[in-house]
């Protein structure tokens, strides 16, 4: 495993752990006790960086990265999300997003009970999330975030942009406006945008990013057929089945980056090209892509050829041509 700074005094694996896979229900069903042991399995793999979110599950994320952690918690970094009303639940359907709540008040009893559940003194990074432009600007808000720094709560505060890719404008007043301890952001090889424009104003601003989604929601590593059927729980069964065809016409064109490591570790290191990135959350659903995962940081960096032909297939979207493209040609 290989480490970087994510902020001052916060070193983190480049490959990290992200527990809402195996906590939300989104990618299928496990036990607390499953759960449990893919966290220790990331700890042993030399992962330590462990990221989560009160509004996961409402809070049995954290409850289980503290049970988890609890005894090596000196030995790793945990980063956890505030920013949802955790009471708003009626009406909500699903993935729908559930309103924020920010107000002093509110974020600082958030603090305690994520303190409380994840078992632990401080938080390393506490990230707002999925902010909107008013949360930013918000200075009572922030203000609060640099008392509780100060009383030790937390030592660096960050935002996790979302809920879905984008929110450039977002992103880039975050880092222009606030001393962000890091910024989550969805960023892969064959989604690049605002990715790499965010990454600009990371260099300009000397902010650190932690990106997810590293692997296209799967698409990136390898497994994925045109013919493909999700199971009943796994969020991906909702995509557009143009998102399914076409990614892996994409895909078959990345074979020259397998040579010597899978294509999902190829992926990870692809992200990891970039010095403002400080370190990667892939989805991690079980024991062998865990590790699979975890050793894309000991496989060598990506050409400066790679990169470049990569950047290539990527501005002539890999040479396919999207569905919805192919039908009006049929029409015309």
């Amino acid at each position: 495993m290989r480490y970087r700074q994510l902020a001052p005094g916060l070193q983190v694996s480049e490959i990290g752990f992200g527990n809402w896979t195996m906590t939300t229900g989104w990618w299928g069903d496990y036990t607390r006790q499953e759960a449990l042991d893919l966290h220790r399995a990331g700890f042993d793999a030399g992962i330590t960086f462990f990221d989560t979110s009160n509004a996961y599950a409402e809070g049995y994320a954290e409850q289980v990265l503290g049970e988890a952690l609890a005894d090596v918690r000196d030995q790793v970094v945990i980063a956890t999300k505030f920013g949802y009303d955790l009471d708003a639940t009626e009406g909500r359907r699903g993935q729908q997003e559930r309103p924020h709540r920010t107000d002093v008040d509110t974020v600082s009893r958030d603090l305690d009970d994520s303190l409380r559940r994840l078992g632990t003194d401080r938080i390393d990074l506490y990230q707002l999330h999925n902010p909107r432009m008013g949360h930013l600007d918000d200075d009572e808000l922030f203000a609060f975030l640099e008392q509780a720094k100060a009383a030790g709560k937390i030592r660096h505060y960050g935002m996790a942009l979302g809920p879905k890719i984008g929110w450039l404008d977002e992103g880039v007043h975050g880092m222009r406006a606030r001393d962000l301890g890091g910024v989550q952001m969805i960023y892969n090889l064959l989604e690049q945008s605002p990715g790499r424009e965010l990454l600009e104003v990371a260099a300009e601003t000397g902010t650190r990013m932690i990106v997810r989604v590293p692997h296209s929601s799967g698409m990136l590593e390898g497994g994925l057929t045109a013919d493909h059927v999700f199971p009943q729980n796994d969020h991906r069964r909702h995509r557009p089945r143009s998102w399914l065809v076409e990614g892996v016409q994409k895909v078959a064109t990345l074979g020259f980056l397998t040579e010597d490591m899978t294509l999902a570790q190829a992926a990870l290191r692809w992200v990891l090209a970039d010095e403002h990135v400080a370190t990667t959350l892939p989805n991690i659903y079980g024991l062998d892509q865990l590790r699979e995962f975890a050793k894309a940081a000991d496989r060598r960096d990506l050409t400066q050829p790679e990169l470049d032909r990569v950047a290539a297939l990527h501005a002539d979207n890999f040479g396919v041509v999207p569905e919805a493209d192919q039908a009006t040609k049929v029409n015309a």
